[in-house]
């Protein structure tokens, strides 16, 4: 069972929309120097855009990934978000680290906050046997 947090999903998914564009711009907004810092921000922020657009939130666009998957992803790239920097080596760059880091701790926060659907009784159930 998910935990029932005040934001709804869809506020949830508008987030992850506009953060994955965030990332993918932030290279070039705010001049990251350094190849890893821009091509990491990039591939997340693809990553971040492709697993909204396949959820089954409402503002997925493919009804693929339910919303335990999701969640599962959520906390997956918080941890990458707040590691990237480190292992990638582009600490000493502020910017593009204090991003990662800052949209690490925000998306945390905004997936613990979330009031997930329920799963369809079709997501839970075991596939009938022939």
């Amino acid at each position: 069972m998910l935990r029932e947090g005040p934001i709804p999903a869809a506020v949830h998914g508008g987030v992850e929309y506009a953060a994955g564009v965030f990332l993918i711009a932030a290279p070039f907004l705010l001049a990251y120097q350094s190849g890893a810092a821009v091509a990491a921000s990039i591939v997340v922020g693809l990553a971040i855009l492709a697993l909204t657009a396949t959820s089954t939130l409402p503002t997925g666009l493919v009804a693929a990934i339910t919303p335990g998957v999701h969640v599962t992803v959520d906390y997956v790239s918080v941890v990458l978000l707040v590691a990237l920097p480190f292992v990638l080596g582009f600490r000493a760059e502020t910017r593009p680290t204090t991003v990662f880091i800052a949209l690490g701790v925000a998306h945390l926060l905004l997936t613990i906050g979330t009031r997930f659907p329920e799963p369809s009784r079709d997501e839970v159930a075991p596939p009938a046997s022939p």
